[in-house]
């Protein structure tokens, strides 16, 4: 029995996977993609560690709800098209790989059964790798006194533990994520050895394409600016104010566009000062991603739509 197909769109922070995403979804959602490909329409699961966390919006640049919708939905739409796996949790609430596999599974065989054609869309190659390569990870459950205590300390605190309890598997995390450091240094402790090296990688589910966005920097830096600038119009002082204000500087607070207000809210720094820090992490942020994403030597890049519409129209065929 042939596998089900999975569309991955991928790439770092802000280089327009989600607007490729949705223009190809809308492709597909035509009766002509119906009777050349036998597909329904498209769908699409969010693959990004920080979207999942409800009221984390304009920092983590959560595409724009369908707003001409006559009844309120509880589907989160975007220009019709169903996205998942948005708003999943709050920021207090426990959530990892592990159940992000357990979730995104069960959201693309819904839409396979369906008869839709799910679109994995993200910047968090672990999220994304986890699901095509049908990862497994080891399953230790939260250590409430060791977390109190890890939770205290600054990223690049827990990044130094980490290095001495697995030193291999520091060359794959992110060192600026606390929650994703946290789970690696207790899952280290209780099983006395390498998180890293317990993946263990099952067969395929899916028949995968990957497509891959590649800007040039130049124009990668101009979109980031371009972004950040947009998230401080839309109010991103107020939502980390609220955000802290209703549960402190959390291990998901700790992340872009929310850790570096701590400095500006002690009165430290000025509010210029926020954005070019915002934006100098973003430009980091995005060059560790494609350092990530260019160890995977399946995926398709490109540089236009043109050429993704191709690679998709091939893969159906």
């Amino acid at each position: 029995m042939s596998k089900q197909k999975l569309i991955v769109i991928l790439g770092p922070t802000a280089s327009g996977k989600s607007e490729l995403a949705i223009k190809l979804a809308l492709r597909l959602g035509s009766g002509q993609a119906k009777k050349k490909f036998g597909i329904n329409g498209a769908e699409i699961i969010s693959a990004d560690s920080r979207q999942i966390y409800r009221g984390m919006d304009i920092a983590t640049a959560k595409p724009s709800r369908s707003k001409k919708l006559k009844v309120k939905s509880q589907k989160y739409l975007v220009n019709g098209i169903p996205h998942h796996l948005i708003d999943v949790v709050y920021p207090n609430q426990e959530f990892n790989v592990a159940i992000y596999k357990k979730l995104g599974l069960k959201v693309i065989k819904d839409i396979q059964k369906r008869g839709k054609l799910p679109f994995l869309v993200g910047g968090t190659g672990l999220y994304i790798q986890t699901i095509v390569d049908n990862i497994e990870f080891p399953k230790v459950p939260p250590q409430k006194k060791l977390r109190e205590k890890l939770e205290k300390k600054s990223a690049k605190e827990l990044f130094e533990i980490y290095q001495k309890l697995d030193p291999e598997g520091t060359k794959f995390i992110e060192k600026e994520n606390p929650r994703r450091l946290i789970r690696a240094i207790e899952v280290c402790k209780v099983t006395g050895t390498s998180f890293w090296k317990q993946r263990q990688r099952g067969s395929p589910l899916f028949n995968v394409l990957q497509i891959g966005i590649k800007s040039a920097r130049e124009k990668l830096q101009e979109r980031i600016i371009e972004r950040v600038q947009k998230m401080f119009k839309l109010g991103l002082e107020k939502e980390v104010k609220n955000l802290i204000k209703k549960y402190g500087w959390i291990p998901p607070l700790q992340t872009i566009g929310y850790q570096e207000w701590k400095e500006y809210f002690e009165g430290k720094i000025n509010k210029n000062d926020v954005k070019n820090l915002i934006i100098k992490h973003t430009n980091q942020f995005a060059r560790r991603q494609m350092t990530w994403f260019k160890k995977d030597k399946r995926i398709k890049w490109v540089k236009i739509h043109r050429q993704a519409e191709r690679l998709l129209k091939e893969f159906l065929e």
